[in-house]
């Protein structure tokens, strides 16, 4: 009879307590929308299972020892998102940047939200139940870049604590692009404007595109050296594809090396979404804020396109001021939907990829800037 006491008390029928059941929950829910919905699979699916994983009763399997226990050295270190960093700028073409380096305003004006959501993650202070320090506020900050990599290394650097919440945060907006973006760049455009063609882009050269990534990243090492390591393998990735010398390695960076470790360290973030750690009220404050600073984000960009529309002697669609966040290329991909919508002949989508790309190097350089001032 003790025996069969024992195995009763062993099995996770018995140990299972109700947040653990309501975050299996939440992983299910991740899963559901990864595969059913396809938001953002690549990262909501090992996520997700990461989620469910973590919060198995007794196995341990994110404790100590337990293999997501190891698999979150990769974030507290910083090196996933670096190397997803490296693969993304592989991936990346800096040419319609170049060709059109006006867009660099928009990238940098799209930023905005992440600032302003630092001054609002201070302020919830003042509610019952919400207690945020500088550096809890500057890791939910940078949610505002919808840059996941980008997030998750500011938040293991400032606010290791706060990691599950904010890369769920970041990353759902991330996959919610095409439901968020659209109804505020049709509410700040008028339809002339959504109308506007914008010219063909030039033809940017090969040394153009072999230089800029290293002129960016010596840029990067004498203003802000802590934006160098995100910056720095971002410029590698990059240089690898451009150089066309190192084809192999450009193809692993892009492929097999990103897919490696975009698994760990899904999986590794998933390790945080335990009952314990992400069941709080502070959870509730991060999403609501990752959701305002989006969409700040979101509408600087089209102000900021509006606005250099005036002074501009080529026309410049607002559109693509959407695209300033680094959801790359979603953003450019529905900032091209929205116009077709009101133009069908105007293709927007190489001159989004421009703002969309400098977006990018905005979220890395705003990152630098609040690990330099907050530490």
């Amino acid at each position: 009879m003790k025996n069969l006491i024992a195995l009763w008390e062993s099995t996770g029928f018995y140990n299972f307590t109700g947040p653990q059941v309501f975050m299996m929950l939440i992983g299910f829910l991740l899963l559901y929308l990864a595969i059913k919905k396809g938001f953002e699979p690549l990262l909501l699916l090992p996520i997700g299972f990461g989620a469910i994983l973590s919060n198995i009763p007794i196995a341990g399997i994110a404790d100590e020892g337990g293999i997501l226990h190891y698999l979150y050295f990769g974030i507290k270190s910083g090196i996933f998102p670096l190397l997803i960093f490296m693969g993304v700028g592989a991936m990346t073409d800096f040419g319609p940047m170049l060709a059109n380096p006006k867009t660099l305003f928009l990238g940098a004006a799209a930023q905005f939200g992440i600032f302003a959501t630092l001054l609002g993650a201070l302020a919830l202070n003042l509610v019952p139940g919400m207690e945020f320090s500088l550096k809890d506020a500057a890791a939910i900050a940078i949610i505002g870049g919808a840059d996941g990599p980008t997030a998750i290394y500011v938040a293991s650097k400032l606010a290791p604590d706060l990691l599950g919440a904010i890369a769920v945060a970041a990353y759902s907006y991330m996959a919610l692009v095409p439901l968020i973006q659209p109804p505020i760049m049709r509410a700040l455009t008028t339809e002339e404007e959504r109308k506007i063609e914008m010219q063909q882009l030039r033809v940017v050269s090969p040394t153009e595109k072999v230089v800029f990534p290293l002129m960016l990243l010596i840029l990067s090492a004498l203003l802000l050296p802590s934006a160098a390591p995100l910056v720095g393998m971002f410029c590698l990735g990059n240089l690898m594809n451009t150089c066309g010398v190192v084809e192999r390695l450009s193809k692993t960076a892009q492929n097999e090396l990103i897919n490696i470790v975009t698994i760990f360290l899904g999986l590794a973030v998933g390790s945080k979404l335990s009952a314990e750690a992400f069941l709080k009220t502070e959870t509730l404050g991060i999403l609501a804020l990752g959701a305002i600073a989006f969409c700040i984000g979101t509408a600087c960009g089209v102000i900021m396109a509006k606005v250099m529309n005036k002074f501009s002697d080529t026309p410049i669609n607002p559109l693509i001021g959407a695209a300033g966040v680094s959801a790359v290329p979603m953003a450019a991909r529905v900032a091209n939907k929205v116009g077709l919508e009101s133009n069908p002949h105007n293709f927007l989508l190489m001159h989004a990829m421009g703002p969309n790309v400098a977006g990018v190097i905005g979220s890395a350089v705003a990152a630098g800037v609040l690990l330099s001032l907050v530490k």
